[in-house]
């Protein structure tokens, strides 16, 4: 079986510019900040706790809007057509990068219909199962799965999310016979999972932790060493008997292609001082998350890096549009 190794966000990003000069008319007196993804997944927690303090710091209107639909590429698609006047942003997680990785049919092309406004966290992911289930380890969920004929169920945030990746190589290094079910967001699948619809998913700290210490879901293993700052005692895959596979989620922002760099180095930079306060650090680490921030040009280069990577890494494990 070959070896799979996903660094998906391992190394902190390069410090932000220092200097910027005065962006004319920015910040305006309202901006919007579209999350293609469902309320209450990770995105859209960490882009809510940045909004408020944005919206604080500037005394401006932010909007933060769910434009759910397609596995993120509905919303993601809407920012594309927006101004580029530093209006309109979009939040997206390493999902979005994964989707347009592996999906030839997504409409539009990362790199050249959006200019990038910086990273702002990171967060390992979470294998999770219901308690019902017994499991003491990740190996007894193996052993159960290879007992069953017509193989198990699994579910992600949809086809092409992170957590399609993270479950399909697991499955294929543990040599599962399992099949995918497609959810709306990470709350559903995380949803089916805790009540043993399907047999697992994977999930960031902002979804997994919370539920987890209070006793609704049971994590097995985490997809990153980080994992265990988070959630004392969960094993990395590799711990847990399934070498060959980890990485952090990212989160992040992006703007419609053409926005002037100056306008998004302010906001990176505005986005890194909130993230940097005591207590937004402490509210993500309640989460199983970390602040991650990176200027434009960083965030621009690990994208390009992860869609690349991401490509190889989804036809080997055999991750096909649908």
């Amino acid at each position: 079986m070959s070896k799979i190794l996903c660094v998906l966000l391992l190394l902190a990003a390069p410090a932000l510019a220092h200097a910027q000069s005065p962006v004319p008319d920015f910040p305006p007196p309202q901006i919007r900040i579209v999350v293609p993804f469902t309320a209450g997944g990770g995105t859209d927690v960490i882009m809510r706790i940045v909004a408020q303090h944005l919206a604080q710091a500037w005394k401006i209107t932010v909007l933060v809007e769910n434009r759910v639909g397609a596995g993120g590429v509905i919303g993601s698609q809407y920012v594309t057509t927006q101004p580029p006047d530093g209006r309109s942003f979009l939040a997206v997680a390493s999902a979005f990068g994964v989707r347009a990785a592996i999906d030839r049919t997504v409409p539009y092309d990362v790199t050249k219909d959006f200019s990038g406004v910086g990273q702002m966290a990171r967060s390992p992911s979470f294998m999770v199962v219901s308690p019902s289930h017994g499991f003491k380890s990740l190996q007894d969920l193996i052993m159960y799965a290879k007992k069953q004929p017509g193989g198990i169920l699994y579910g992600s945030a949809g086809v092409g999310s992170t957590a399609h990746l993270h479950s399909a190589a697991v499955a294929h290094l543990a040599g599962i016979k399992a099949e995918h079910v497609a959810y709306r967001g990470t709350p559903e699948a995380v949803n089916d999972a805790m009540t043993g619809r399907v047999l697992y998913a994977f999930a960031p700290g902002p979804n997994a932790i919370p539920l987890a210490k209070s006793g609704k879901l049971q994590i097995l293993a985490t997809t990153s060493p980080a994992g265990a700052r988070f959630h004392p005692g969960v094993p990395t895959l590799e711990q847990a008997g399934v070498p060959g596979y980890e990485g952090d989620d990212w989160f992040g922002v992006f703007a419609p292609a053409g926005t002037p760099l100056a306008i998004r180095e302010r906001m990176a930079k505005e986005m890194a001082r909130i993230l940097d306060l005591p207590e937004v650090r402490e509210r993500l680490a309640a989460l199983g998350a970390e602040p991650a921030p990176s200027g434009p040009a960083q965030f621009e280069a690990m994208v390009r890096d992860y869609l690349a990577f991401t490509r190889k890494l989804g036809e080997e494990v055999g991750i096909k549009p649908q």
